[in-house]
C-alpha cells in the first residue's frame, strides 16, 4: 500500500519535468557513455581478433621452432595435419650495395614458400602476384624501409651476400597482427633465396613458423590436436598457436590498456557522482513545501524517502540511457580511425557485455552519491520544514541505508575487481579514489579556513576580501569546485609527472649510459676481425661480448613453464654462458662456478626474476635449446640491471653446459654519435650477415609507445576533467541564487558592479587555483609512486605540466563562475530585498 502511494507521489512530481537534473543527467550519461566507449573498443577488437583469428594467424594452426627449421620427420607429421606453408623469421640489414660506402637499415625479414599465404592476401604496389614479386630473387619491402635506403621498384638492394631485386612495396601483410614486436620494417623474400646469402648460419637467431591449414576442425577439436603435438614434439622446443589466440601480445595489451581506462572512467564517473549528489540535495532543498505538506498530511517517512527514490532512479535511469547510447556511437565512430592504426580487424557493432558493464556502474555510483542525501529526509520533522532558519537535517540516516550504502560500495569495488581482469589494480584505484576524495574534502576544508584567516587580515583591497570571505563562509562552494576540478586534474598531473619522468629516463638517463649498438649473429670466426675493428677505434670507449644462443624454458622447480605467468617463461629466451665469472658482475646469493668447472650442468639466474617466479638456489631448470632438454642446478643470483641498455641475460650457464652448442656472439659497442655511421659502415661492409641494432632507433620506438600510452590515459584523464567541468558548471548555477542576494546587497552598501565582478573573478579564480594546486600535491605523489615502486626509476618534479595544471583549474573555474555572474550584476538591489521576508 505505502509503495503505490509512494509511486503516484512520484509520478505526479515527474510531470514537472527534468528541471533541476540536467547536472544530474549530464553528469551521469558523461561517467557511463566513457565507460560504455572504452569496454566498447576493447571488445571490438578482441572480438575481431577472435573472428579473424585464421586470417591474422595465416592458417588454422601456427607450429613454431626456435632457431631451428623442422627435421623431415617433423615436417612429414605435420604434413599429415593438413595444408603446411612454412617462413623464416629474422632481423637482418639490408643494404643498397656491397662494400662500406652503402646504405644500410635494419629489417625484419620473412622468407616464405610458394604457398604463402595460406589465408587472406597480400597487397602490394604496383598490384603484382607475390609469386611474380618473389621470383627470381625478387623481393617486397614496406614503404618505410624503402624510404630510408631511397630506393624505387627495380632497384637492387643486397642483404646478406646476395643481390635481391625491389619488385613491389609492401602495403599490407596479412597476418601482421600474428608477429611479435620487430625493430625494423618488413622485407619478404623467397625461402629458396635464402640459399647462399648467408644470412641463416649454425647459432642465428631464427624463427621457424609453419602455418598449417586443417581440415574443417571445429575448435573444441583443436585442444585434442594440440596435446597430440606437444606430446610428438615434447622434447624439441615446439610453440603452439591456434586460430583461438591468433594474437595474444595484441590482445593482452588491448585487455590491459582497457580495463586501465575503464578504471579511469571509474574515477570520472566517481566526480560526476558529487555532481549527482549536489543536484539531488538541490532538488529536495526545493521540495521542501511538498515535503512539509505531505509529512503535516501524515505521509510516513517511508513513503516520502520511496516517492523521491523512485524519482532519482527514474532519472538515473535516463542518464545511463543517454550514456549507453553515446557510448554505442563513439566507438562506431570513431572505428574507422582505430582500425587504420591497428594490424588486426576490428568487430565494430553494439556490444552488451560493455554496456550492461557500464549501467552496472552508473547505477551503482548513482545509488552511493545520491542514498546519503534521499535517506536523511526520513529524519527531517514536519515543523522544523516550515521554518526558514531550518536548513538540510544534519542527523545521520538510519543504519538500515547505512548498511545499504556500505554493501553498494562493496558491490561496485567487486564488480570492477572482477569484471576488470586486474583484480590488484581495480583495488588499489577503488582505494586511490576514496582517498583521493577523502583529501580533497579535507583540501577544501583548509582553503575555506585559510580564506576565512586571509579575510581578517587584508586591508586595503575590498574585491580581495569580499571574495576571501566568500570562499571561507557558510554554504561556500569550495567543496564542491575542489572535488569536482581536483580528481579530474590529479588524473592529468599524475600523467604529466610519469609521462615527464619516463621521457627523461630515456631521453637524458638512457643514453647516458646506453651503448650505441647491439651487434648480433656475429659469427665465432667473424669475432676477432670484429673486435680490431671497434677496439681500437679512439672514439668507441667500451666493447663487451658475449656468446648467445636461445632456448624454451620447459619447467622451473618442477612446475610446468606454461603453468608460470611470467615474462621469462612466455616464448624462446635468450641465454648465454660463461667460465669465469664476467667483470662487473655481482653476485647476490650462492657462488659462481669455479674456473674450467667440467661437472653437472649449472646455472645462475637474475635475482629479480629469480624472486618473481619463486625460484630458490637448487631449483632445476629445464631449457630446451635447439631440440636438447638442458637440466641445470640454480647455484647463483646475479645483479641484472636490464635499463642500463647493456648485455643482460636472465640465464647463465656454465661453459662446459653449452660451449659445444652452435652459437653467436652478441657484442655492444660504446662509441661517440659522430663515429655511428662509419663503425656501422665498417662491420656491415666487412661482414654481411652481421645485425646492427641501433640503441637510439629502439629508444624512438619506446618513446613513441609512451606517448600513446600517455594520450590514451590523457583522454581517459580528459572525460573526467570533462565531469568535472560539468559539475563545476551545476555548482556555480546552484550559488547564483546566493549571488544575487549579495550582489545586491554590496550594490545598496556602496560597491560598484567593478568591485563585486571582481570579487566575484577573484573568488572562482582562487578555488580553481586551489584545486590545481591539490592536484598537484596528489600527481606528483602518484607519480613519485609509480617511478619509484613500478619503474623503479628516479622521480624528479616536473614543473611545467604542473603549472599548466594550476592555471588551467584557476580559467576553468574562472569561466564558469563569470558565465553565472551576470544575472546577479544585472538584478536591481531593491527589487531582490523587497523578496525577502
Amino acid at each position: 500500500m505505502w509503495l503505490r502511494q509512494a509511486a503516484t507521489i512520484a509520478r505526479r512530481e515527474l510531470r514537472g519535468g527534468l528541471s533541476g537534473f540536467r547536472i544530474f543527467l549530464a553528469c551521469l550519461a558523461l561517467g557511463v557513455a566513457a565507460i560504455a566507449a572504452v569496454g566498447s573498443v576493447r571488445v571490438s577488437i578482441t572480438d575481431g581478433l577472435a573472428r579473424e583469428g585464421r586470417t591474422i594467424l595465416g592458417g588454422d594452426v601456427e607450429v613454431e621452432f626456435s632457431y631451428r627449421r623442422a627435421t623431415d620427420a617433423e615436417r612429414d607429421w605435420l604434413d599429415d595435419l593438413g595444408t603446411v606453408s612454412e617462413a623464416v623469421d629474422f632481423r637482418s640489414m639490408a643494404a643498397t650495395g656491397q662494400g662500406r660506402d652503402a646504405d644500410r637499415a635494419l629489417t625484419q625479414i620473412k622468407a616464405v614458400d610458394d604457398l604463402y599465404p595460406l589465408v587472406g592476401e597480400v597487397e602490394l604496389d604496383p598490384a603484382i602476384p607475390l609469386d611474380r614479386a618473389l621470383a627470381d630473387g625478387g623481393a617486397v619491402v614496406h614503404p618505410v624501409l624503402a624510404d630510408r635506403l631511397g630506393l624505387a621498384v627495380g632497384d637492387a638492394l643486397w642483404m646478406g651476400t646476395k643481390r635481391f631485386t625491389l619488385r613491389a612495396l609492401l602495403l599490407r601483410e596479412p597476418d601482421a597482427g600474428s608477429a611479435g614486436f620487430g625493430l625494423g620494417p618488413r622485407t619478404i623474400v623467397s625461402l629458396d633465396a635464402l640459399e647462399g646469402s648467408g644470412l641463416i648460419a649454425e647459432g642465428s637467431l631464427f624463427d621457424g613458423d609453419y602455418r598449417i591449414l586443417l581440415p574443417e576442425t571445429p575448435d573444441d577439436a583443436l585442444d585434442t590436436l594440440r596435446a597430440r603435438a606437444e606430446e610428438r614434439f615434447a622434447d624439441d622446443g615446439m610453440r603452439w598457436r591456434d586460430r583461438r589466440n591468433a594474437s595474444p601480445n595484441i590482445a593482452r595489451f588491448v585487455d590491459r590498456i582497457g580495463s586501465f581506462l575503464v578504471l579511469v572512467g571509474l574515477a570520472g564517473l566517481a566526480v560526476g557522482g558529487v555532481g549527482v549528489s549536489a543536484a539531488v540535495r538541490a532538488y529536495l532543498d526545493r521540495k521542501t513545501p511538498v515535503i512539509a505538506v505531505l509529512k503535516t498530511l501524515g505521509a510516513e517517512g517511508r513513503v516520502i524517502f520511496a516517492a523521491y527514490m523512485m524519482q532519482v532512479a527514474a532519472i538515473a535511469a535516463v542518464g545511463i540511457a543517454i550514456g549507453l547510447v553515446i557510448g554505442t556511437i563513439i566507438p562506431i565512430a570513431i572505428g574507422p580511425l582505430i582500425e587504420a592504426r591497428l594490424p588486426v580487424p576490428v568487430a565494430l557493432g553494439v556490444h552488451p557485455g560493455p554496456l550492461a558493464e557500464a549501467a552496472l556502474y552508473g547505477a551503482l555510483t548513482a545509488l552511493i552519491f545520491t542514498l546519503w542525501p534521499l535517506a536523511r529526509t526520513e529524519q527531517v520533522r514536519a515543523a522544523a520544514l516550515f521554518r526558514d532558519a531550518a536548513g538540510p537535517s544534519r542527523v545521520w540516516p538510519r543504519r538500515r541505508h547505512i548498511v545499504t550504502l556500505a554493501l553498494a560500495v562493496v558491490v561496485l569495488v567487486g564488480a570492477s575487481a572482477w569484471l576488470s581482469g586486474i583484480p590488484t589494480l581495480a583495488l588499489w584505484s577503488a582505494g586511490g579514489i576514496v582517498v583521493a576524495l577523502a583529501a580533497l574534502v579535507v583540501a577544501a576544508w583548509g582553503v575555506r579556513r585559510l580564506a576565512r584567516w586571509g579575510a581578517r587580515h587584508v586591508r586595503g583591497r575590498p574585491a580581495l576580501r569580499l571574495a576571501l570571505g566568500a570562499v571561507g563562509g557558510p554554504g561556500g562552494e569550495a567543496t564542491a569546485v575542489v572535488l569536482s576540478l581536483g580528481l579530474g586534474l590529479t588524473v592529468l598531473a599524475a600523467v604529466g609527472q610519469i609521462d615527464a619522468n619516463m621521457r627523461a629516463a630515456i631521453d637524458r638517463d638512457l643514453p647516458a649510459v646506453a651503448p650505441s649498438y647491439f651487434f648480433i649473429d656475429i659469427q665465432p670466426d667473424q669475432l676477432p676481425a670484429f673486435l680490431d675493428r671497434v677496439q681500437t677505434d679512439p672514439a668507441v670507449s667500451r666493447v663487451d661480448t658475449a656468446p648467445m644462443l636461445g632456448g624454451v624454458i620447459k619447467s622451473i622447480g618442477g612446475r610446468p613453464a606454461s603453468e608460470i605467468d611470467h615474462w621469462v617463461t612466455r616464448g624462446d629466451r635468450r641465454i648465454s654462458f660463461a667460465g669465469a665469472l664476467p667483470q662487473g658482475t655481482r653476485i647476490t646469493a650462492g657462488e659462481w662456478w669455479p674456473e674450467g668447472y667440467d661437472g653437472p650442468p649449472q646455472i645462475s639466474f637474475a635475482q629479480e626474476e629469480a624472486e618473481e617466479i619463486g625460484i630458490d638456489l637448487g631449483d632445476e631448470v629445464v631449457v630446451n635449446v635447439l631440440g636438447r632438454d638442458i637440466a641445470a642446478t640454480v647455484t647463483s643470483f646475479r645483479e641484472v640491471d636490464f635499463s642500463s641498455g647493456g648485455i643482460g641475460f636472465v640465464m647463465v650457464y656454465d661453459a662446459a653446459a653449452l660451449s659445444g652448442a652452435p652459437h653467436t656472439w652478441l657484442s655492444t659497442v660504446y662509441a661517440e654519435e659522430e663515429a655511428e655511421a662509419a663503425i656501422l659502415r665498417d662491420v656491415a661492409g666487412d661482414a654481411p650477415n652481421i645485425t646492427a641494432i641501433r640503441v637510439r632507433d629502439a629508444i624512438a620506438l619506446v618513446t613513441e609507445a609512451l606517448s600513446a600510452l600517455a594520450a590514451a590515459t590523457s583522454w581517459g584523464a580528459g572525460a573526467t576533467l570533462l565531469t568535472g567541468f560539468v559539475v563545476l558548471i551545476g555548482a556555480a548555477a546552484a550559488g547564483e541564487r546566493s549571488r544575487v542576494f549579495e550582489a545586491a546587497v554590496l550594490k545598496t552598501l556602496g560597491a560598484t558592479r567593478r568591485t563585486v565582478l571582481t570579487s566575484f573573478a577573484i573568488r572562482s579564480a582562487l578555488l580553481g587555483a586551489a584545486a590545481g594546486v591539490v592536484a598537484i600535491a596528489g600527481g606528483a605523489l602518484a607519480g613519485w609512486g609509480i617511478m619509484r615502486f613500478v619503474m623503479e626509476a628516479p622521480y624528479a618534479f616536473e614543473w611545467v605540466s604542473a603549472t599548466a595544471i594550476v592555471l588551467g583549474g584557476a580559467v576553468a573555474t574562472l569561466l564558469a563562475g563569470l558565465a553565472f555572474a551576470w544575472r546577479p550584476l544585472a538584478v536591481r538591489p531593491a527589487r531582490v530585498l523587497r523578496a525577502q521576508d
